[in-house]
């Protein structure tokens, strides 16, 4: 006889309970023993995916993870992490810390499933996926059919890679500001944005999905870009091997462990797009060190599979090399960082992108965030032939906009590079379209 599944779930729920009444995770924060970091040392019964759950929980609050050890052989689990906030200081606001402890103390008692900074149990808005072919002015179709259909963008986060587009939006009635919840609307959402993503090319994968469950957003682009093969390289795509990340992955025979090795350029957020990979496509991480040297990040992790064996044959050593690749990828950021903050409205990043694609620029990535009223947008734009932007551009959207502050920090490299051909060249040819501009604030700055 077939058991009940959510009736399984919930005896799942109360041994996970029981074994955390049993084994409380052990929390320790020292700002003493380091002179420039936060060490945090968790100890907690070990279980898949606990790994993943502490380091989101960690850079949800934005907090750089400068070195961590990692041990989870048998069945207890322990990590020591050296974090800093943005500007490379200690942590010592109290209210961060106690939130720490909170959530990986032995106070935290959610189902895993929900313990995510910055998601909520909420139904004030429907999310909306998106998986594609990119192509010249996708997003602006896309903003089009939204506008059509009466949706406002509230938030989001967009990502291109080896010719593929994600995007996780969160939406709601133009006309009420709540969650859309009528199925027959959500349907006819769904099928439009689905035809339009595969545009002529009818046997061009795409998929579209449209839900008020919860979601953190770039875990679940990481799976959204897995899913459609991003990791999947062009034959002619030989020619960058010397700009790919260095993955190496080998076998060490003596104690079962697949060694990945990664030397790339520190990044905020790299541990993260590693662990949640990893763990995405099930494989366990038993112990790991991870450090910083300069602006190089040395990462490596001691793996099995989920099914106790490290990787078995070159055609899995691949594609955990070529996954890991494309996981570090995701979240480079080509050309130049824009960064706009001012009072929200409707239609505010419609307009924005729409100026961005009349002056010939293309978005990279977006992402998309409102606030207590506010809108802070980051978006990532280059010029539409593959150049830099340059300084015409640039005053020829401040003629446009009106009255704004713009500010240049430093020069980055790509303005020394030559015109080159980039496959996320193209990526929105607007975001969103519709009414007429108001005053803003649009803060520039160089990644």
């Amino acid at each position: 006889m077939e058991m009940n599944t959510s009736f399984s779930h919930d005896i799942d729920d109360e041994y996970e309970k029981f074994i955390r009444r049993m084994n409380p995770p052990r929390m320790v924060i020292d700002n003493e023993t380091c002179k420039n970091a936060t060490v945090i040392r968790v100890d907690s019964a070990n279980k898949h995916g606990i790994l993943l759950e502490v380091v989101q929980i960690l850079t949800d609050l934005n907090l750089i993870i400068t070195k961590a050890y990692i041990s989870s052989d048998g069945n207890w689990f322990m990590d020591v992490f050296n974090v800093a906030d943005q500007d490379g200081n200690k942590i010592l606001d109290e209210g961060i810390l106690d939130y720490i402890r909170k959530s990986l103390g032995p106070e935290s008692c959610l189902p895993s499933s929900m313990r995510s900074v910055g998601v909520k149990q909420s139904m004030d808005h429907t999310a909306i996926e998106l998986t594609g072919s990119d192509r010249p002015g996708l997003l602006s179709e896309v903003s089009a059919v939204l506008r059509h259909l009466k949706c406002n963008v509230v938030s989001g986060e967009v990502w291109t890679h080896n010719t593929r587009v994600a995007a996780v939006m969160q939406v709601t009635d133009e006309e009420t500001g709540t969650a859309i919840t009528d199925p027959e609307r959500l349907s006819r959402i769904k099928s439009l944005l689905c035809n339009l993503l595969k545009g002529s090319n009818k046997s061009s994968f795409a998929s579209t999905a449209v839900s008020n469950s919860v979601t953190h957003t770039e875990r679940r682009l990481h799976q959204m870009m897995f899913a459609d093969r991003d990791y999947e390289r062009m034959s002619d795509d030989a020619l960058n091997d010397r700009q790919r990340p260095n993955v190496d992955v080998v076998n060490w025979y003596d104690k079962d462990y697949s060694v990945v090795t990664i030397r790339c350029k520190d990044r905020p957020k790299l541990l993260f797009d590693m662990v949640c990979t990893l763990t995405d496509m099930d494989y366990v991480v038993f112990h790991a060190n991870i450090g910083t040297e300069g602006p190089t990040s040395y990462q490596e992790y001691y793996i099995r599979h989920v099914d106790g064996y490290p990787v078995k044959s070159e055609a899995e050593r691949q594609r955990v090399t070529q996954c890991l690749e494309a996981a570090i990828e995701r979240r480079v950021s080509e050309g130049l960082k824009l960064e706009l903050c001012t009072t929200d409205r409707v239609g505010l990043l419609s307009d924005v992108t729409r100026i961005f694609r009349e002056n010939s620029l293309t978005v990279t990535r977006a992402e998309v965030t409102t606030k207590a009223g506010k809108a802070v947008n980051t978006f990532y734009v280059r010029d539409a032939s593959g150049y830099p932007v340059d300084a015409k551009t640039i005053d020829s959207i401040r003629q446009v906009i009106g009255q704004t502050i713009l500010k240049v920090k430093g020069c980055p490299e790509d303005q020394k590079s030559a015109p080159q051909e980039s496959p996320t060249s193209f990526l929105f040819g607007g975001l969103f379209k519709s009414k007429s501009f108001v005053n803003f604030s649009l803060v520039r700055s160089y990644s």
